[in-house]
Formats: structure tokens, C-alpha cells, sequence
């Protein structure tokens, strides 16, 4: 296409445009009042026109000046905006009705929004600046759509992630409370406040802070869900770390200071001294013991506290509130002492004992060995409990290591004292069967005096394995003193005693080689058993139970048994049934090997005589 060709279609398209222009110019000189200086560049545009030979632009007769054409440009540039869709331009309210306003944009038209979207600014006039985005260039009826909220929206963005970027303070204000912090509205974006970032100091009462504008510094921004995180801390913790470094360089041990309670926990204290914090441990609070810390300080107090310690470089500060006081050991008396009565408080039960409080601040150890007289020990809980009045006596006291062990049982006389007169050998008591052990029973005959029964004395006939098949902890059970030693404190009892042993009968009964019939009890691997009564069950071997034909006795079976063991001190019974038979055998052999001697012996003289008449026969033949 030739130069000439271009140029002059171009110029067309510029002159439509410009046409158009002055199209949209009148329109809008009927709603909106322009300046002198517009008007009195339109009507030169105007004018311009009307003197233009049309027919001599379209024969290619006249060309346009390259001046002139530069001007046009600056005038559309001038005058009119870029209308893309998405872009967010600068508008004048023009006019305004009861539902709408009209937006001068400076584009082909005006643009509509509804008031609702100005509900912020019910200030809002013919005159002011807002900024719009242009939502659509030209809907169906050929209308420009204009948008403030979204414009807002953008604009509020951009203004976010700047103050992010550059760490600007923002005014922004509370709106309402929600879980873990506030809701604050920053340029018109809902941002989140936790509970955490609104002060230094715990905040106990959200509802303080809501419909109230404050400065906010912008800590983190979330693009992919479009949240915003503000922090009000943060604009206080600048101020006070100025202060902190101060407090911090005049900080020496034992200085008293004044501060207020920030932070109370099981443990201790924590205290704001102006800008620095400190604690005071549970056990630095009172000389007392206390449970906990609230017994003694609660929130917001302001208290006197005295330095105890602090880190090298002074960032944990150890504080103390009870040094401020003189310490209670050395307001004891004079004149106490070892062996004097004194009167307290049970604050504390251990296993091992109770802490009595005589004063505030002083406490004594009653063991648990002090506290009865009885060698069975038990459970401090078992003698006190917690806020008990009690009176005792010290045993040990020592004021420089301020130690004191206090005694309960000493106010009682040691029933140890006439044990011999009360507890003579032989004579006969009830106790109750306190404690177990694999060798015997502990029975508590009276508090503090127990006496030890070996299982071998608890019955003359039963065969116990271990104590507890035989009594039960707490029963009552009838004793005779056997043996007593004072000076170990040892009572030795027994309860078989009581009653006469019956192994005694039984010895002279079941003598060995006594021969009874009686049935079989049972067949055990290694034998059998014969039940004579409750106490007596005596065994028979294996090869003693063999029957004379050659047989073994059955259970149920009655037969004749010879006693061939008998021990008392194990209440042992040995039987045997083949030594029944086997006996009479032997006696009848006996018997038989006798009168065969006796017959031998007579059969021996008789010879003899014979021989001594022949040899007298046969001698009075040679005299003859």
C-alpha cells in the first residue's frame, strides 16, 4: 500500500475518533459544567472542522499538516483515558441520585455505581475524586460499568503489601473480637489481630480495644487466602527494648526495685519492672509454704521486689519478695530448746513424716518413727492430716542450719517402761494380727508393744506354708508370752500353746511296732495314706504296701499296719502293711529253727548214752 494511502486512512480513523469525541464532549457539557479553557478548546476543535474541505481530503487534493495532526493527539491525550477493562483510573461524581452516581471518567461516557458501594462515605458529593475500576468497557446497551468496591479493593491491596514491604504504621480499626484475637479493618480489608500481638502485657479484657483505631505495623500477608496479619506489639516492643537496654545497664544484685505482677503460674512470678521482666520462684515468694503463688500476689499488683540473680548477659532476672522481710528463724525465742513442748500447724504429709509450722515461716520434721511408740511403722497419713493442730516435743534443734525434728510420741510414757508387769512369761493376752512376714505374724498387743509368733507356733497339728492361711490382718488372736527381751524390745508369743499338743497323745498311741487297722486313704505316686483323724494322716511306702499273696492294698481296702516311724517334732507316721506278715513269718521260723536244735541236742545224748552202756558192757566183758 502506498504511503499516501496509509497516511490518509489513518487520518480518517483519526478524524472518526475525533468526531466521536466531540459527540461525547456535548453530551456531557449538558450534565457536568467544564472550564472555560475546555470550551475554549473545543470550539477551536469545532471550528477547525467546519472549515475543513472535506472534498479536497477525500480527492487527495489537500494533506494534512503534521502539526496539526501532533496537536489532535495531544488533545485526545489530553482529554481522554485509556478505558481497559480491569484498570483502575481516577473518577469525578458529576451527579448523584437517590440510588446512584454518575462517574466522569473522561471517556466516551459516563460510568454508574451505586451508592451502596459509598456506604462508608455518606459524605459523598457532586465534585469529589474517587477512584473506579473499569469492570466492562460497554455492556449491552453500550453503559460503562464503573466499580468503587473493587477499586478499593485493589488499591487497598497495593497499599497493604507496601506497608508490608516497607514497614509503614497503619491506622486500623477494631472491629469486633474472634477466637484468638480481633478482627481490624486496614484500608477496607479485614485483618487479624491475635491476642498475642495487642500488647506486651497479657490481655485479660478484649472488649476494651473493640470500635477503637489504633496503629498496627503489617507482619504477614498470606496471597493464596488473602489474609493479613497485624501486629500492635510490635510498635510497643520497639519502645520498650530502648527502655529495656536502659533498666538493663543499672541492674545490680540486691537492689530493690518496684514492679507489677504480669504473669502468675504454678511455679512463680513473673514481673514487669518497666520494660524488663523477672521472676520470683514460688519458693522466694513467702517464708511460709504457700501452694500457690495466688495465696500471696494476684494480677496487676504492684509490689517491691529485691535482685537476687541474674545471667550474664541479664536476660533472666531471678527476684525475691520474702528477702524483704527478716527472716523468721531469727525471731524465734532465746529460750527455746531441746526438750521444750511446742505447738503448730500441719502444712505438709510425706511417707516418710509431717512439717509442723510453730511459726510463721519455721517449720519441725515429725518423723514417722516419732510419731508412736510402736515398731510397726505406718503412713504419716495415718497419725495427721493437713491443717491438724498438733503439739509435740523437739528433739533436735539447730539454729544455724535452721533444722528442727519434733517428736509426738515422747508426750506419751513408753509403754516399754513396766513391759516385765504387764507382760510376764506364760501369761495370756488378745492382740490383733497386725503385719505378715514369711516366718511368722506381728500382733499388737497394745500401741507400741507388738509381739512376733513364728509359724511354727501357731499350731501344734496344721502345716502352714505362710501365715496368712492361718489369720488375717486386723482379726483378734489369743497369745502366751514366751520369751521376753527388754533390752532389744523383743516380745516372743505364742497360740499353740494355749492348748495342749496332741502329738503328745499320739505318741503314746502310734508306739513303734503297734500294729493298727485302719483303711486306705488314698494312693499317692510314692505310696498310699491312711487318715486316722484331723491331725494324723500317716504314709505308707511303695514296697510296704505289698500283700502277702503278692498284691498291692487298693484305697478303701481295710488291713492291718504296723507303725514303723513315728517323729512328733515333724508329726511324721510311717506305716507299713507286708511287715505285718512278714513278722509272723519270721517269729514261726524262729520257733521251728529252735525246736530243731532242741531236737538235735536230744537226738546227740541219746547216742551217747548208748554208747557209753556198750562201751560199759563191752568193759565188763574184758573183766570177765
Amino acid at each position: 500500500m502506498p504511503k499516501k494511502a496509509e497516511k490518509k486512512e489513518s487520518t480518517e480513523k483519526k478524524l472518526e475518533e475525533f468526531v466521536d469525541i466531540d459527540v461525547a464532549i456535548k453530551k456531557s457539557s449538558k450534565k457536568a459544567a467544564i472550564t472555560k479553557k475546555e470550551n475554549k478548546e473545543i470550539e477551536t476543535s469545532v471550528n477547525n472542522l467546519s472549515d475543513f474541505n472535506w472534498h479536497n481530503y477525500e480527492e487527495g487534493i489537500d494533506q494534512v499538516d503534521e502539526k496539526q495532526i501532533k496537536e489532535f493527539e495531544k488533545l485526545v491525550e489530553e482529554n481522554f483515558v485509556e478505558t481497559l477493562t480491569n484498570n483502575v483510573v481516577e473518577g469525578t461524581v458529576v451527579h448523584m441520585t437517590d440510588r446512584e452516581a454518575i462517574i466522569d471518567i473522561n471517556a466516551k461516557s459516563e460510568g454508574v455505581i451505586s451508592l451502596n458501594e459509598f456506604r462508608y462515605n455518606p459524605a459523598l458529593k457532586v465534585g469529589d475524586k474517587v477512584e473506579v475500576l473499569i469492570d466492562i468497557r460497554e455492556d449491552a446497551t453500550g453503559q460503562l460499568i464503573l466499580s468503587h468496591r473493587k477499586a478499593r479493593v485493589i488499591k487497598a491491596w497495593e497499599r497493604v503489601n507496601d506497608a508490608h514491604d516497607s514497614g509503614e504504621i497503619v491506622n486500623g480499626f477494631v472491629k469486633c473480637r474472634t477466637k484468638g484475637g480481633m478482627i481490624v479493618d486496614v484500608f477496607g480489608i479485614e485483618a487479624f489481630l491475635p491476642g498475642s500481638q495487642i500488647d506486651v502485657k497479657p490481655i485479660r479484657d478484649y472488649d476494651q480495644y473493640v470500635n477503637k483505631t489504633m496503629e498496627f505495623k503489617v507482619v504477614k500477608i498470606n496471597h493464596e487466602f488473602k489474609n493479613v496479619v497485624v501486629s500492635h506489639k510490635a510498635l510497643i516492643e520497639a519502645d520498650i527494648e530502648l527502655q529495656k537496654k536502659e533498666i538493663i545497664k543499672q541492674l545490680e544484685k540486691g537492689q530493690i526495685l518496684e514492679g507489677v505482677v504480669k504473669n502468675i503460674t504454678s511455679y512463680g512470678v513473673f514481673m514487669d519492672l518497666g520494660g524488663v521482666d523477672g521472676l520470683i520462684h514460688i519458693t522466694d515468694l513467702s517464708w511460709s509454704r504457700i501452694n500457690h503463688p495466688n495465696e500471696i500476689v494476684e494480677l496487676d499488683q504492684q509490689i517491691k521486689v529485691v535482685i537476687l540473680d541474674f545471667d550474664e548477659d541479664k536476660s533472666r532476672i531471678q527476684l525475691g519478695l520474702k528477702q524483704l522481710s527478716k527472716h523468721p528463724w531469727e525471731a524465734l525465742a532465746d529460750d527455746l530448746k531441746v526438750g521444750d513442748n511446742v505447738k503448730g500447724r500441719v502444712v505438709v504429709i510425706a511417707d516418710y513424716g509431717a512439717f509442723v509450722e510453730i511459726s510463721e515461716g519455721v517449720e519441725g520434721l515429725v518423723h514417722v518413727s516419732e510419731m508412736s511408740w510402736s515398731t510397726h511403722l505406718r503412713s504419716a497419713q495415718d497419725f495427721f492430716n493437713v491443717g491438724d493442730e498438733v503439739e509435740a516435743k523437739i528433739l533436735t534443734f539447730d539454729r544455724e542450719e535452721r533444722k528442727m525434728s519434733l517428736g509426738v510420741k515422747q508426750l506419751t510414757p513408753d509403754p516399754w517402761t513396766d513391759i516385765t508387769k504387764k507382760y510376764p512369761v506364760q501369761s495370756k493376752h488378745t492382740g490383733i494380727v497386725r503385719n505378715f512376714t514369711n516366718f511368722g505374724v506381728f500382733v499388737e498387743l497394745e500401741e507400741g508393744v507388738d509381739g512376733l509368733i513364728y509359724i511354727s507356733d501357731l499350731s501344734w497339728t496344721k502345716k502352714i506354708k505362710h501365715p496368712r492361711d492361718f489369720c488375717k490382718s486386723g482379726e483378734k488372736i489369743d497369745v502366751l508370752v514366751l520369751e521376753l527381751d527388754v533390752d532389744n524390745r523383743k516380745l516372743s508369743i505364742g497360740h499353740k500353746q494355749l492348748t495342749e499338743n496332741p502329738w503328745d497323745k499320739y505318741e503314746k498311741e502310734f508306739t513303734l511296732d503297734s500294729i493298727h487297722n485302719s483303711e486306705i486313704y488314698e494312693i499317692v505316686p510314692k505310696g498310699a495314706t491312711v487318715k486316722f483323724n484331723d491331725d494324723v494322716i500317716a504314709f505308707i511306702p511303695s514296697r510296704h504296701m505289698v500283700k502277702e499273696d503278692g498284691s498291692k492294698v487298693k484305697k478303701g481296702e481295710s488291713v492291718d499296719l504296723k507303725v514303723i516311724e513315728f517323729n512328733k517334732d515333724t508329726k511324721r507316721v510311717v506305716l507299713s502293711h507286708t511287715q505285718t506278715f512278714k513278722d509272723f513269718e519270721e517269729t514261726n521260723k524262729k520257733v521251728m529253727k529252735k525246736k530243731m536244735q532242741e531236737d538235735k541236742q536230744t537226738s546227740k545224748n541219746t547216742l551217747g548214752d548208748a554208747n557209753e552202756q556198750l562201751q560199759e558192757l563191752k568193759d565188763k566183758m574184758d573183766g570177765n
